[in-house]
């Protein structure tokens, strides 16, 4: 989807066919849209909280690891 382009000026006027299948134009549209949705959630950065998060479960894990590794012995 263009950047100077409005959300809905791609996406075909006609309605869809009674027979419950959507048109292809509005079909390629909402893939589209969706596809640039989800570009644009992959390509944005990871808040600080939850690099935060996942250091301390990380670090939870691996002390859960060393107290499994003695109870072996």
């Amino acid at each position: 989807m263009s950047r100077n382009k409005k959300p809905d000026e791609d996406l075909p006027t006609q309605s869809p066919p009674g027979d419950g299948k959507l048109d292809p134009q509005i079909r390629d549209y909402v893939a589209r849209s969706l596809q640039a949705h989800y570009e644009s959630i992959v390509r944005a950065p990871v808040p600080d909280r939850f690099l935060t998060l996942l250091a301390e479960l990380e670090e939870q894990e691996k002390k859960a690891g060393e107290g499994k590794d003695d109870e072996r012995r």
